[in-house]
Parts: C-alpha cells; sequence; structure tokens
C-alpha cells in the first residue's frame, strides 16, 4: 500500500471555521439519532405534508421496526432491501435494519421489474421493506428469487389525518392521489405490524464502526449494476465532513433540511439522511420533487440546508416568481450531480439571500468528496475543494502510478474517510478502481494553485441526466432488441434543463424504418423513465475503432457538429 502524501493546497482556501481535519469517528450510525433524542427529545426530527414526528418519537419507532425485523428473521450481516420513495417510514426502517447490525440495499421504486430483478440478483436479500406500489413487482420475482419477508408501507398513513381523508373523497383528482401514492396488496406484512412489537432488548448488540452499512447501487459503464459497500466509517465521516463544511448552521431545532432528493441515491441519502439527523435537524419529507409542495412548506418554514439539483433550483425558482413566494431565508443549498450554471447561482441567490455552492462526489465515495467555500472565495465553473480529510491527487489515466504536472488535467484520484471499501461481492471491480490505497474516479481534472478542482472530461461515459446516473451500454442493450434496430449508440448530449439528455444514434434494419414514438414506448416498457432516450437520430452508420468498437465520442461529436450547423 502507498504512503504517498500529497500536498494539499486547498485548505488556505478553506472558509473561516473550517477544519484541515475531522477527528477519526467511532461508533455506529445509530449513535446520531440517539444523540439528537438525547438532546432535543420534544423536537421536530421529521415532518410529511404537516405531521411532525420527534425525534424520542422516531427513537421508539426504530427500535420497534428493529424488533418486529429481528421477530421475522432479520440478523446481523443480512441484506435487507428498501425500495420506498421518501416518507417517514423510509428514515424508520433505514435505522431500523442498522440497529440489528443488517445492511440496508437502497433501491429507486420507480424502477422496472427488470431492473428491480437484477439488483437483487446481485446482493440476494430475502427481507424487504418496500412501497405498496411495488409489492406485486417483487412478489413476481422467480422462485430463486423470493423474498421471505415481505413488508409493505402505504406512505399516506404517515400522512395528517385531514389530507388522508381529502384522498378518500370520491372525486377524480382525489382517487387520482391516492392510486399514484398507494395500492392496496396482499400477502404481505403490513408495516404497522413491524411497530407493534416490544422495544428490541437493550443488550441487543450494536454494530461496530467498520461494519457493513450499505450497499449502494452505481451503474458503472457497463450498465451492470454495482454495489458500492459503505461502512458505519464511511457513513459517519462524510456526515461530518458535512457538518464541518457549513460551521455557521447550528445543531438543533432552528436547522431545517428538505429532503427534496431522493433518498435511495447516496446524494439525497447522506445530505438529507445522515446529516440531517446528526444536526438534530427538522427534516422535511417530500414523497418527490413538487414546487408547489416545496413553497407551501417554504412559506412558513425556509430551509436552512436545501440539497438539489440544478433543474431542480430552477424550477423551484420560477415556481416562487410564478406564484410570488419568497425564498429568502433559504441559507444554503447544495447543488451536485452535474455541472451548476453560473446564470442560475445569480439569480437564486438574489431570491434566497443565501448560497447556493456546486458541489461533487460519487457513491463509492458515501458520496460527498467536495464542494465550494460557503463564503465569496468559490470559484464559478469548478466544484470546489476537497473536504477536510480528503486526499487527492491527478494522475496520468494510462499510468495512474505517475502523477502529472502541477495544474495539468489527469485522472483524479481520492484517498479519505469517506471513500468506500470495496464492490459488494465483486473483487475483481474493486481491484480495476483503486490504486494501492487510492480510489480512481474515472474523470479528468485539473486542481489550480489554490486548490480549486475543474472537471474537464469524463473518462467513463456515464450519460448524467437530472442527476442521475445512466450507462450508455444498457439503453444501447434494450434498444437493440427493437426489430427495427440493427445497431445503435447512446450518447449524452447537452442540456440546459437536465444537464445532459439521454440521445440515441439508431442504425435502421435493412429493409426497416424507425418510428421515433414506439422505439421510445418500447424502451419506457423496459427501463426507468429517466433512461429512455429523449431523442432518436438515425444514421446510416456508426464510427467504429480498428477492433470494431463504436466510438461513442466521435458519435457525440458529430451530433454537436450538425446541432451547429
Amino acid at each position: 500500500m502507498t504512503t504517498f502524501d500529497p500536498p494539499r493546497p486547498w485548505t488556505t482556501s478553506y472558509a473561516a471555521g473550517v477544519p484541515q481535519d475531522l477527528a477519526t469517528v467511532s461508533g455506529s450510525l445509530l449513535d446520531i439519532v440517539e444523540q439528537s433524542a438525547r438532546e432535543h427529545p420534544n423536537a421536530p426530527a421529521l415532518e410529511f405534508f404537516g405531521k411532525t414526528t420527534s425525534y424520542q418519537q422516531l427513537q421508539n419507532q426504530i427500535e420497534s421496526a428493529a424488533a418486529g425485523l429481528y421477530a421475522r428473521g432479520v440478523r446481523a450481516g443480512d441484506p435487507v432491501a428498501i425500495v420506498l420513495p421518501n416518507c417517514p417510514q423510509h428514515i424508520v426502517a433505514f435505522y431500523a435494519v442498522l440497529r440489528l447490525g443488517a445492511v440496508v440495499v437502497e433501491h429507486n421504486p420507480l424502477y422496472t421489474a427488470r431492473e428491480l430483478r437484477t439488483q437483487f440478483q446481485d446482493h440476494g436479500a430475502v427481507h424487504a421493506i418496500v412501497w405498496s406500489k411495488v409489492v406485486d413487482t417483487v412478489q413476481a420475482f422467480p422462485a430463486d428469487l423470493a423474498v421471505k419477508t415481505l413488508v409493505s408501507v402505504d406512505i399516506t398513513r404517515a400522512m395528517p389525518f385531514s389530507t388522508r381523508a381529502t384522498l378518500r373523497l370520491p372525486i377524480a383528482k382525489a382517487k387520482a392521489s391516492r392510486a399514484a401514492l398507494h395500492t392496496a396488496v396482499r400477502g404481505a406484512i403490513e408495516w404497522e405490524a413491524l411497530l407493534d412489537t416490544a422495544a428490541l432488548a437493550a443488550t441487543h448488540p450494536y454494530p461496530s464502526t467498520d461494519d457493513l452499512a450499505i450497499i449502494q447501487y452505481t451503474s458503472g459503464t457497463t450498465g451492470t449494476p454495482k454495489g458500492a459497500a459503505l461502512s458505519h466509517r464511511n457513513l459517519l465521516s462524510n456526515a461530518a465532513q458535512s457538518q464541518a463544511w457549513v460551521p455557521s448552521i447550528r445543531r438543533g431545532e432552528g436547522c431545517v433540511v428538505y429532503a427534496v432528493l431522493p433518498m435511495f441515491h447516496a446524494y439525497g441519502l447522506t445530505l438529507c439522511l445522515t446529516f440531517a439527523m446528526s444536526m438534530a435537524a427538522r427534516l422535511v419529507l417530500f414523497p418527490r420533487f413538487d414546487p408547489d409542495l416545496v413553497l407551501a412548506v417554504a412559506r412558513k418554514r425556509p430551509a436552512t440546508f436545501l440539497p438539489l439539483v440544478p433543474p431542480i433550483a430552477e424550477r423551484l425558482l420560477t415556481a416562487a416568481r410564478t406564484q410570488k413566494v419568497s425564498l429568502h431565508g433559504t441559507e444554503i443549498a447544495i447543488s451536485g450531480a452535474m455541472a451548476l450554471p453560473h446564470d442560475l447561482v445569480v439569480p437564486f441567490e438574489d431570491a434566497s439571500g443565501g448560497y447556493l455552492v456546486e458541489g461533487y462526489g460519487l457513491s463509492e465515495c458515501s458520496p460527498v468528496l467536495m464542494a465550494n467555500p460557503v463564503a465569496q472565495n468559490r470559484v464559478p465553473g469548478t466544484v470546489g475543494l476537497p473536504l477536510p480529510g480528503t486526499e487527492c491527487r491527478v494522475v496520468d489515466p494510462e499510468n495512474p502510478t505517475q502523477d502529472v504536472s502541477p495544474g495539468a488535467p489527469g485522472e483524479l484520484l481520492v484517498r479519505g474517510p469517506q471513500v468506500f471499501r470495496g464492490y459488494y461481492g465483486n473483487p475483481e471491480a474493486t481491484a480495476e478502481v483503486f490504486v494501492g490505497d487510492w480510489f480512481r474516479t474515472g474523470d479528468i481534472v485539473t486542481i489550480d494553485d489554490q486548490g480549486f478542482v475543474r472537471i474537464v472530461d469524463r473518462i467513463k461515459e456515464l450519460i448524467i441526466t437530472g442527476g442521475f446516473n445512466v450507462a450508455p451500454t444498457e439503453v444501447e442493450n434494450v434498444l437493440r432488441q427493437h426489430p427495427d434496430v440493427a445497431d445503435v449508440a447512446v450518447i449524452g448530449m447537452p442540456s440546459e434543463r437536465s444537464g445532459e439528455d439521454v440521445v440515441a444514434a439508431v442504425v435502421p434494419a435493412s429493409g426497416h424504418s424507425i418510428n421515433e414514438a414506439a422505439v421510445r414506448e418500447f424502451a419506457r416498457s423496459i427501463l426507468t423513465p429517466y433512461k429512455v432516450p429523449r431523442r432518436i437520430v438515425v444514421v446510416e452508420a456508426l464510427p467504429t475503432s480498428l477492433i470494431g468498437k463504436v466510438l461513442r465520442r466521435r458519435v457525440r461529436e458529430d451530433l454537436l457538429a450538425k446541432k451547429d450547423d
């Protein structure tokens, strides 16, 4: 293992009050909730459509849910799948699984049956806590993937009585809203049955700091799911790093965090779940991003901390202007997952009176690696500075043991307490992304003499649309199944709306023509909506290398050139 310690020029650019390093963490993720419950028992921990749950109530529910899961066979080390939107039950389930020393596996509840099945094949969980609308999908898994403990969650039961009553009105709009939120199920354990259990015995052992806590899936470039194995240490460290980055935010009742990002995504999970709980914050949960719902809360209680992506910031700003709702009081918004346009930063900050800064991370890094300072010295167009305790190198991508000259572009390598231990059950993939104890991000960057990092290219060909990763190979494999398609290359094209749009360059099969609507509908039957190509371009042939590999970069360059003509 290399002991090379590179210089860290970025520490001199830190905002006032941000430490250069952090103390080593200990304990487990359970400690952050328990500490908040001890210090602020009656403070609101969760808010969902106006209904609140105090920290003491949250702690009690976690213990009861853990006891219910234990009674149904969940044991330390077991992977437990969670397939839920943002809702109070999601937070309780997350910590209840960890309380047993078991391992959380987060899933997108909007995944198709095929996508969900592929991930279950990889992790092999036989226990799952799922949204009622996903129960049928899980029950339809083949026998070799059968889930033994299937808990169904009706998220409407966490809403205030008045909201639930409105959903039951015999009018079309109410019926449609309820149908979007809940489906009646059979053959599953109701979530409430878990909570109707005596609290877990106080003597039940807690997980240790280096125990596996979460399996967070990332597509990589091949479309084959890889589960990043994140320990309690990784996630505790990243929560502590995030806390250190915003020293102006104080713990306690005055801290309000909006969960507009999905918590099954690494970014939303850390900043909207573990970080918020560590701050004893009021976490306002939104099952999906809806500007009207967010503004309704903003009228009464602006966000102290608002993690988002640029499309959400833009839609929120537009809606606020249209409805004449003030965003003033939103203290710190942090944007990630895609480039943040400077022409969005200025009007957003004018409207909020606070900061909107860009950050960067990867699922393998819990996920936050760097962010711009919450201060006047941030640098537009960069992803900011490495967080305290994070080390970086810039190397020759062809020879990753060789550092490039200062300021020159190269592949970003990182090391720190938030960096994962490897891919779950996949030592080959793990070996490919480590050079000694340095993780290869696959991104080409420059680091200036002040330590600011600028992303200039991507070795990996992932498409990032609306903050979500799309693996081109996965989409290509689906489109090639269509009888009218002979060959296809999927690339990301610049989009002001979503960062990148998924675009497919398609070669028609001999004697066939391409009906774009039909091909997109076919893809939609297999893929999650954000993976479906927004545009299909018909081409006669695709550029290839000498060995016949399709050159996606050339395809992208050709389409960009045509766009400029």
